[in-house]
C-alpha cells in the first residue's frame, strides 16, 4: 500500500512538472451547399449576406474547438469559385454561370478565414454529378450543353458516364486545379460515384443507361463483366485523383466519405444497402491500396441495433485498415433535428464519439451537418462543449511529409501597458509553421491551447509560472518543445529542447486524458483550456454558451497564409 502510494506520489510530482501530451482528434463538420442545405441559406444573397453567413458557420466551428471544415463547392459540375472550366453555381448566385456581384470568390474566402482561425479547410467535390432533371436553366458553359455526349439522364438526376474516360479527366482537372490555386487543407469527396438506384413508374429499378459506354469498352477488347467495369471506372477515378493531388501539393489530404456499410455481412451481423453492387463503390480496396489519406464511412446508425450498429461497423472498418491511413467517420448528427422515425437523442452522438475515444488510437469524426450544430436541438452544443473541452490537433499523416518543424525561438515579454506577460514566437527552420500549441502551467494545473500559424505574440495565463511551446507543421508533425519558466518579474529560463511532442499514435484523447487524471488540479472544467484562434478572443467557450453567441470579432486584415507548406 506504501509502495503504491508512493508511486502515485511519484506520478503526481512528475505530472506536475511535465505537461500532458497534445490531444490528437480530427473534429470536423460538413457544409453542404446543394439545394443550399447548409449554406447559403438561400440563392442570390448579397455578397456581404453570403459572407456574413460563412463566417458564421466558421466562428461556430472554431467556438467549438472544431479543428477542420469541409466545404462543398462543386455539388453538380459547377463552382463555388472562380473556376476557368465550370460555371458558377446556381445555388450560390440564383443563376448557374451568374457570378457574384460584388465579385468575390467563396473558396478563397473560406480558405484565408479559416487558417485565420487556426482551421483546415476542405475542399468537397461531387465527381459526377451534372444536374436535377428539374434543372432548366443550364448555363451555356455546363457540361450537360457543351458536352451533352458526356450525360445520362437517370431517376431524379443528370448524370456523368463514369465509363467514359473524359468525365474522369474532368473531374480529376477540377480537383488538381482547385489544389494548385488554392491554399486548401484537403479534397474530399462523398458517397454519390453511380447514382443511387431507382425506380420507374412502374416500381421496377431502372438500369444506368450506359449500354454505349460498355459496348465501346468491349469493342476495344475490355473482357470484364459490367458490373466489374462500373467498379473499375469508379477505382480509375479515385487512383488518378489521389495521384493528382500528390503530384501537385504532396501535404494535401484526400478524403472519402463512402456509404458507411463496404457489403452487408461484412461484419457478419450487418444487413442492408450493397454499395459494393449497386453504386460500385469498392472502398475497402481504395482504403486497403493507400488511395486516400482518410476514409470517413457515413455511419448514421445508432449504436444499439446490431443489423446496422455503429461501434460494429466502425470496428470492422479500423481491421481493413491495412495501410494504417485515418479512420474518421462520419456521424449522423442532423438525425438530432429529425421529426420522423429517423430523430435521435443528442445523447446518442455523445455515446458513439465516447465509443471511439475508448478504443484509442488514430481517432477523428465529422458531423453532418453545420446547420445542426449552428441550430444546437437537444442542447446539442452543451455536451459536445464538454466533449471538446480539451483542444485537440488534427492526427499527423507522416506519409505526406515526415519531416519536423524546426525548433521556435521564444522569447517573454511583458507588455508595457497592461503588464501582461507575454510570449513572442518565431519559426525555426524547417517546415512552415501550420498551428502553435501553448501549455501553461498555473496554480489549478496546466492549460492547453493551440494557435494559429501566423500568429506571433501570445498573452499567457494569469499566474502562469512556466509554458511549453511547439510548432507544428501542414501534415501535422510536431516540433520538440521550449520551455520558458516565469518567475514574479517575468525573468526566464529556455534549457535545451524536449520531446514532449503528440506525434506518436498514442497522444490521443484516451492518453491525454489518463495524463489529466493525476495532475493536480481541481478544477478542470472547460475554462482551463481555450482556443485562441483570434487576437484578443481569450474568454474560452463555455458548456452553457452556445457558438453562435460565443462567435470571433470581425476577421483581422492580415495576409493570407502561404501556399507552402
Amino acid at each position: 500500500m506504501a509502495a503504491a502510494a508512493s508511486l502515485l506520489s511519484a506520478a503526481t510530482l512528475a505530472s506536475a512538472q511535465t505537461p500532458p501530451p497534445v490531444a490528437r482528434e480530427f473534429l470536423a463538420v460538413w457544409v453542404a451547399t446543394v439545394r443550399n442545405i447548409d449554406w447559403p441559406s438561400k440563392p442570390g444573397l448579397s455578397t456581404w449576406d453570403q459572407q456574413r453567413e460563412l463566417l458564421a458557420i466558421l466562428d461556430s466551428a472554431a467556438a467549438l474547438k472544431l479543428n477542420a471544415v469541409i466545404l462543398q463547392i462543386r455539388p453538380g459540375a459547377d463552382a463555388f469559385y472562380n473556376s476557368p472550366y465550370e460555371p458558377w453555381s446556381e445555388f450560390l448566385t440564383g443563376r448557374q454561370g451568374r457570378a457574384p456581384e460584388p465579385p468575390w470568390d467563396p473558396l478563397a474566402f473560406a480558405v484565408e478565414q479559416a487558417h485565420k482561425r487556426g482551421l483546415e479547410l476542405h475542399a468537397w467535390f461531387n465527381p459526377y454529378r451534372a444536374a436535377y432533371v428539374t434543372d432548366t436553366a443550364n448555363a451555356r458553359t455546363h457540361v450537360t450543353i457543351t458536352h451533352p455526349e458526356l450525360v445520362r439522364p437517370y431517376g431524379h438526376f443528370v448524370w456523368m458516364d463514369p465509363g467514359d474516360p473524359a468525365v474522369r479527366r474532368r473531374a480529376v482537372r477540377a480537383v488538381v486545379d482547385v489544389v494548385r490555386r488554392y491554399d486548401v487543407d484537403g479534397v474530399h469527396i462523398d458517397d454519390y460515384f453511380y447514382p443511387y438506384p431507382e425506380n420507374d413508374s412502374a416500381g421496377k429499378p431502372i438500369d444506368f443507361p450506359d449500354s454505349a459506354t460498355y459496348a465501346r469498352y468491349v469493342r476495344g477488347g475490355g473482357t470484364l463483366s459490367k458490373d466489374d467495369w462500373r467498379r473499375h471506372n469508379v477505382d480509375e477515378l479515385v487512383e488518378a485523383l489521389y495521384k493528382g493531388v500528390r503530384a501537385t501539393k504532396p501535404w494535401v489530404k484526400v478524403g472519402i466519405s463512402p456509404f458507411g456499410m463496404w457489403r452487408p455481412g461484412n461484419p457478419p451481423q450487418i444487413t442492408g444497402f450493397d454499395a459494393y453492387a449497386k453504386i460500385y463503390a469498392d472502398s475497402k480496396k481504395w482504403l486497403q491500396n493507400g488511395w486516400l489519406d482518410y476514409l470517413a464511412p457515413q455511419l448514421y446508425w445508432p449504436i444499439s441495433p446490431p443489423q446496422q450498429s455503429f461501434v460494429a461497423l466502425y470496428d470492422w472498418w479500423r481491421t481493413q485498415n491495412t495501410k494504417h491511413r485515418h479512420i474518421w467517420p462520419g456521424l449522423g448528427t442532423y438525425r438530432i433535428a429529425a421529426h420522423n422515425a429517423t430523430h435521435i437523442p443528442s445523447d446518442e452522438i455523445v455515446a458513439e464519439i465516447d465509443s471511439m475515444r475508448v478504443r484509442g488510437g488514430d481517432m477523428g469524426h465529422i458531423h453532418f451537418n453545420a446547420s445542426t450544430l449552428m441550430k444546437s436541438p437537444d442542447s446539442l452544443d452543451a455536451k459536445l462543449a464538454i466533449l471538446y473541452a480539451q483542444p485537440a490537433l488534427v492526427p499527423a499523416s507522416p506519409w505526406l511529409g515526415a519531416a519536423r518543424p524546426g525548433r521556435p525561438a521564444v522569447k517573454l515579454r511583458r507588455d508595457p501597458a497592461t503588464n501582461d506577460q507575454t510570449i513572442v514566437m518565431s519559426p525555426g527552420s524547417g517546415p512552415k509553421v501550420w498551428l502553435w500549441t501553448v501549455r501553461s502551467r498555473i496554480d489549478t494545473g496546466w492549460t492547453t491551447e493551440i494557435l494559429p500559424g501566423w500568429l506571433r505574440l501570445h498573452r499567457l495565463p494569469e499566474r502562469a509560472t512556466q509554458a511549453y511551446v511547439t510548432a507544428v507543421s501542414r501534415t501535422g508533425v510536431e516540433s520538440s518543445a521550449v520551455h520558458v519558466t516565469i518567475d514574479a518579474h517575468g525573468a526566464s529560463g529556455s534549457p535545451p529542447s524536449m520531446d514532449l511532442s503528440s506525434n506518436a499514435p498514442s497522444a490521443s484523447r484516451s492518453a491525454t486524458a489518463s495524463m489529466l487524471a493525476i495532475l493536480p488540479s481541481p478544477n478542470r472544467s472547460s475554462k482551463t483550456s481555450s482556443i485562441r484562434p483570434l487576437i484578443g478572443t481569450s474568454t474560452p467557450t463555455s458548456p452553457s454558451m452556445s457558438p453562435a453567441t460565443a462567435a470571433f470579432a470581425r476577421p483581422l486584415n492580415i495576409p493570407a497564409t502561404s501556399a507552402a507548406p
